[in-house]
């Protein structure tokens, strides 16, 4: 069965938004160019923020499951926006930045290819109208493992 998923959004003034899902809040605005105050994550870059969110998950989850010593993960996205509306994204960059104690590359290549095309819902649905990269480093965490 198809799992239902919901969220509201608030008007609190000008263009300050509150969003509530599953009990969290999340502070919504636009720029001051745009009516705003800059007081919360434009709707748009809250998309990026959804995806980072999504396959950092995926990754960790997949590393974990193959053993890999991480002690960190940042993953930064990047997304360029049309300049006609409704100004979708058009390119998207999602770097990962993988720290631990012997990782091995091969994983986190794998790890990222498969949130990348089978597990990542935000990828899937962006996809759609954005050309997407992925790229990776992985660092050496030099502290005792």
């Amino acid at each position: 069965m198809a799992e239902k998923k919901s969220t509201t959004v608030v008007w609190r003034d000008d263009m300050i938004f509150t969003g509530y899902n599953s009990g969290y809040t999340v502070p919504l605005d636009a720029v001051k160019t745009h009516g705003g105050h800059d007081a919360g994550i434009s709707p748009m870059g809250l998309m990026l923020t959804s995806l980072a969110g999504c396959t950092a998950m995926d990754v960790i989850s997949i590393l974990r499951k193959k053993r890999q010593n991480v002690t960190g993960l940042e993953v930064q996205v990047e997304g360029i926006r049309a300049d006609e509306h409704p100004r979708v994204y058009t390119d998207i960059n999602v770097h990962f930045v993988v720290t631990g104690h012997d990782v091995d590359p091969a994983a986190v290549e794998r790890a990222i290819e498969l949130s990348r095309d089978k597990y990542c819902g935000a990828a899937a649905t962006l996809r759609h109208t954005a050309q997407m990269t992925y790229t990776h480093e992985v660092i050496e965490d030099e502290s005792d493992a």
